[in-house]
């Protein structure tokens, strides 16, 4: 069922549209030399360029460039081979000349789409309508000093991709969904780092409301520099409240540009929301419209790695594992390459169960993530592999594994030191279920009058006596056996 606001009025709907500034991968900023790295003292990555000196002209970093194209081709989307820089003529404390360098009417990333998995098993398909190419502000420090403002451009000038959704998502749900896809494609791709605690991935949301079938769009509200997934779904949740709210009393919806408040749980209105003429787009006069071969784009696109579609796909049909599992397992690119090491040419299905539960669950346990897991890939495959031979059983395998996080060991060395080694010899295990036997007469009699249950206390018993050893196929053979002596 679609995702609904309940009102005073009745049921209503939420238009979501998401514009969202990831910053590029790349050692120099998009017009200047000067280096892009996050971080550093104040004002120590900036150029004559970056901080806006007179005569001093841009010039395009191709990398950059190509950074963009790798992104539109990870979106599915149209690239443009012909684009254009424009100027955004608008007050920017923190960028000192006084206005910003991007694209308008000609990006250089057209028409995509990405496709979302839902919590229902569903997915769903966002469009994307474009991409484009821009510089980023410098920061305004406010704490410094009790009467002035401080800043510092270190980040100015450094290259954001844009990438503007169409107005097709409906839930915050799917809006969390969209942007941890979108994360998951530029890290993939290696054109963004996705961090939005470092500023590096932040999002403008566009938000309405309208009824049910009621066809068109209302007047929507931006909520500026949302900086983290759970946030977005929080102030889309919040602000479609608020406008709801304001429908419902009679009022209309001013078109503006709103701030979440996280703490306080709200938004608030910053300043009414600018149209394109406002910012009096034109050419950038000192940067050549940009064109691009379509050759240059083919060998991007050739060098592209797996895409996580793709890899999805793949998994499904090599592994057998469902698209759900296929996505948790790649969501990560390093998370999906620890378990293609662990599955290869191996029981797929026992390495899926494994990697899911038991070895997440000590990541979670130790706080710590696959890249700097005590346990290499190649270790677990070998405990797995122990686990196929009945060298151990699944009951002694997540002590050894417990154990392998706690000291780094190999299985081998763990099942060694401790004498672990699962017991395969059936005459041991008769020896061991007859003295059971012989123990619990009663409950053996219960057992051939018909209480089948008992069984599994027989088994508990066996596995207790031969310290969890006993290997469980035969213990459950052997005492069948027996029983029906």
């Amino acid at each position: 069922m679609s995702y609904r606001i309940t009102g005073n009025t009745g049921e209503w709907e939420i238009v979501v549209g998401l514009e969202v500034h990831a910053q590029v991968i790349s050692q120099s900023k998009l017009f200047s030399g000067a280096s892009a790295e996050y971080g550093g003292e104040p004002n120590t990555h900036v150029s004559l360029v970056d901080a806006g000196f007179p005569g001093m002209l841009p010039v395009l970093n191709q990398e950059c460039v190509a950074q963009a194209v790798r992104t539109g081709l990870g979106l599915n989307a149209e690239i443009n081979l012909f684009s254009r820089f424009d100027r955004k003529n608008y007050f920017y404390a923190d960028l000192p000349t006084g206005y910003q360098i991007s694209q308008f009417e000609h990006p250089i990333v057209g028409k995509g789409a990405v496709v979302v998995d839902l919590a229902d098993g569903s997915t769903r398909e966002i469009g994307v309508t474009r991409l484009h190419l821009e510089q980023d502000a410098g920061k305004s420090i406010h704490d410094q000093d009790p009467t002035r403002s401080f800043i510092d451009l270190n980040r100015a000038g450094v290259a954001l991709m844009e990438i503007v959704s169409e107005p097709d998502i409906r839930s915050p749900e799917e809006a969390g969904a969209y942007l941890r896809k979108l994360r998951q494609i530029v890290r993939y791709i290696g054109t963004c780092d996705g961090n939005m605690d470092e500023g590096s991935m932040r999002a403008d949301v566009n938000v309405s409301v309208r009824k049910p079938g009621e066809s068109g769009y209302r007047t929507r509200c931006e909520i500026k520099n949302v900086n983290s997934i759970r946030f977005v779904m929080q102030a889309i949740e919040t602000e479609a409240q608020r406008q709801i709210e304001v429908w419902e009393a009679g009022g209309e919806v001013d078109q503006e540009t709103r701030l979440f408040d996280h703490v306080r749980g709200e938004t608030r209105s910053l300043r009414s929301k600018e149209d394109a003429h406002d910012y009096r787009y034109f050419p950038d006069p000192d940067l050549l419209p940009l064109t691009i071969e379509q050759s240059w784009v083919d060998a991007l696109k050739a060098s592209l790695p797996e895409l996580p579609e793709d890899k999805i796909a793949r998994l499904q049909k090599e592994y057998g594992v469902t698209r759900y599992e296929a996505g948790v397992l790649t969501a990560e690119q390093s998370v999906a390459d620890f378990y293609e090491t662990v599955a290869k040419n191996a029981d797929a299905r026992l390495a899926t169960n494994w990697m899911l539960g038991d070895f997440f669950g000590a990541l979670n346990r130790t706080g710590k993530t696959v890249e700097d897991s005590p346990v290499s890939a190649e270790n677990l495959r070998e405990l797995l592999a122990l686990i196929s031979d009945s060298t151990i059983n699944g009951k002694i395998a997540k002590e050894v594994l417990e154990d392998m996080f706690d000291t780094g060991d190999t299985a081998s060395a763990i099942i060694e030191r401790k004498g672990l080694k699962q017991v395969t010899d059936a005459g041991a295990i008769e020896a061991s279920i007859r003295e059971i036997l012989a123990a619990n007469a009663d409950k053996v009699a219960e057992y051939k009058s018909g209480k089948d249950k008992l069984f599994g206390f027989f088994v508990g018993q066996t596995m207790k006596a031969m310290k969890g050893k006993g290997n469980p196929a035969l213990v459950n053979e052997i005492l069948k056996k027996l029983l029906s002596e």
